[in-house]
């Protein structure tokens, strides 16, 4: 059966806590070279959970990471508990964001996660409900070569 699971992992991300952000997608990363996943799935995976954990650091109080493996796929499953999404369609826009000044001035908020979570997925849904929170499945397939 190819789509058993071959490794999987629960991340738990804390909202606003800066200072441990991108460690997650560190851990992820380093998972993936360990098996021998190659270089430009690593690249495309890496740069989906560090856009994604940095949506929970940054949006919501608190969050987590699902992280699975199997012959075929690398799945990447966010979940948080924020304010959720008033306009899915406008969020998903570069350039569009509502990061506070505050965090702009740290340099985060550039309004590039989701479209750069989009560009290395082979498969994105999202879900929002405003007030409770918003969910991002990302998968990113082993045999998907660059173009």
């Amino acid at each position: 059966m190819n789509d058993e699971v071959l490794y999987r992992k629960r991340f738990d991300i804390q909202g606003r806590d800066f200072s441990n952000a991108g460690n997650v997608s560190s851990q992820v990363k380093a998972v993936l070279k360990e098996i021998g996943i190659e270089a430009y799935v690593i690249r495309r995976t890496a740069i989906a959970a560090y856009e994604g954990e940095m949506n929970i650091v940054m949006y919501a109080d608190k969050g987590e990471l699902e992280f699975l493996i199997d012959r075929e796929k690398i799945q990447l499953i966010f979940t948080d508990q924020g304010p959720g999404i008033e306009d899915i369609n406008l969020a998903m826009q570069p350039g569009y964001s509502t990061a506070p000044p505050e965090m702009q001035e740290m340099g985060f908020g550039a309004g590039m996660g989701l479209p750069n979570i989009i560009k290395n997925a082979d498969k994105f849904e999202i879900q929002s409900e405003v007030g409770k929170g918003t969910t991002l499945h990302v998968i990113i397939y082993h045999s998907k070569h660059p173009e």
